[in-house]
């Protein structure tokens, strides 16, 4: 089992990523000037970047070179986010799970790979990734 932990640090203004040892892996910024959210390394090195496209409704992943590598988009008849690569491919999907108050994550082949919950002690979002 594999646990990753996403605390938000006021301080820096950012949300950092931590590995199961509690080892910051990265973190996350808003980019106002160019209205997108940033991801790096624990380095401070780019990795991507996520931007939502109003025309198509859907929320657009690139690579540090600007290449879109993928996108999400809600979709209403099944209640869930879609994930696709940059082929329009589905990848997976997560959905909220009303029972156990979690965003459960799937393969494109509807397996089950993992879930997130919030954790109200740290107020932050863990993931889980599935044994089975």
């Amino acid at each position: 089992m594999h646990n990753h932990h996403k605390n938000i640090t006021v301080y820096y203004d950012r949300t950092e990523f931590f590995d199961q040892y509690g080892k910051m892996i990265g973190y996350a910024k808003v980019n106002t000037i160019y209205n997108r959210i940033e991801y790096y390394d624990n380095y401070g090195k780019l990795l991507k970047y996520e931007k939502q496209n109003d025309v198509y409704q859907r929320n657009e992943t690139y690579n540090n070179n600007g290449q879109q590598t993928g996108y999400e988009k809600y979709n209403q008849v099944y209640e869930r986010t879609d994930k696709y690569n940059s082929n329009s491919q589905q990848t997976g999907y997560r959905k909220w799970n009303d029972l156990y108050q979690r965003y459960d994550v799937y393969d494109a082949q509807n397996k089950k790979i993992g879930h997130y919950k919030y954790n109200t002690i740290y107020k932050r979002w863990d993931y889980t990734e599935s044994l089975y």
